[in-house]
């Protein structure tokens, strides 16, 4: 499950520095994780 978030967090930061931007993925990313167990 942290294997993904990891993948995410890099494609958010990787995107836009936004710590708005930054945490929103992070966050789409835990749901993500969150639903698909």
């Amino acid at each position: 499950a942290f294997g993904l978030m990891k993948q995410w967090r890099g494609l958010a930061t990787r995107y836009d520095k936004l710590a708005v931007t930054y945490r929103a993925g992070v966050v789409l990313a835990a749901i993500l994780v969150w639903l698909r167990i």
